[in-house]
């Protein structure tokens, strides 16, 4: 049976990611995430690409977006709708769970 390697990345809340580290996360070209910036689907904190810092929470959202582009063909703007739309199911399904929700 084949061994396989994994590779991760732990991340704790506090933690933030330089574009460098995003970039190296998904296997995408800078210029890929700071198309994501532009469109809205991540928001980093700081002036510049070479200043940015990106929360964990950026990672996922970053990662799902590889996948959607990959799998289902989806362009950036796509991508983005369909994260916020991704968004508001889970608020939702947050929502379902609590008491009397």
């Amino acid at each position: 049976m084949p061994t396989k390697i994994l590779e991760g990345l732990l991340i704790d809340e506090q933690s933030r990611l330089s574009l460098v580290e995003v970039c190296h996360a998904c296997s995408r070209h800078a210029e890929w995430v700071i198309e994501l910036v532009e469109e809205g689907v991540l928001e980093p904190v700081g002036g510049s690409p070479e200043q940015w810092r990106f929360p964990p929470a950026a990672l996922q959202r970053a990662l799902v977006a590889a996948r959607l582009q990959r799998d289902l063909g989806i362009n950036l703007a796509g991508v983005a709708l369909a994260l916020d739309l991704l968004d508001e199911i889970n608020a939702l399904r947050i929502q379902l769970r609590r008491p009397g929700g």
